[in-house]
């Protein structure tokens, strides 16, 4: 049996910068919603393989917490990092910060929580890499982890449930 490969939380950290124009924003000329839950996915989804070295799926999209709007004309930076690793999957936290490019503020304005699963050659499950911490506050994203996996686990089971309900009533 061979030794799990371990990963620092810092070797999957990945960042991207983009601005935001007029065709990026809804009719109250803050971003569009899904405009900003694409962008998220792409980084998420660096981050997730610069950590396994493998093809990657998106799994799910657990949380995303608007903090702030973002409005035309401003800077986005994103940040993902993996920070939860169980066998075949991943959980990436992604942050986003808007800047404004007049002044350099920089506000806080989502944070959201993905998961991600590593795809082997035969496009099945395969596993990755143990995440570790190299500071207090990564360690207490680990251990935080566990749970939020334990509510992702029971949040789909719910889903699964709710699918072959609603699947019978609209037969």
């Amino acid at each position: 049996m061979t030794e799990r490969l371990t990963k620092t939380m810092q070797a999957s950290k990945s960042t991207k910068t983009t601005q935001i124009f007029p065709g990026h924003t809804n009719h109250h000329h803050t971003l569009f919603g899904g405009k900003l839950m694409a962008e998220i996915d792409d980084i998420a989804s660096i981050a997730a393989t610069r950590h396994s070295e493998r093809p990657v799926v998106t799994a799910s999209s657990d949380a995303l917490h608007f903090l702030a709007p973002v409005r035309s004309g401003e800077i986005l930076n994103l940040v993902a990092m993996v920070t939860h690793t169980g066998t075949s999957s991943m959980e990436i936290c992604t942050k986003v910060y808007k800047e404004n490019p007049l002044t350099t503020e920089k506000t806080l304005a989502a944070i959201s929580f993905l998961t991600f699963v590593a795809l082997g050659s035969d496009q099945r499950p395969t596993e990755v890499p143990l995440i570790i911490a190299e500071t207090e506050e990564e360690a207490w994203l680990i251990e935080t982890g566990a749970k939020r996996a334990e509510q992702r686990k029971a949040s789909r089971n719910e889903t699964k449930a709710l699918v072959e309900h609603f699947t019978k009533m609209i037969q």
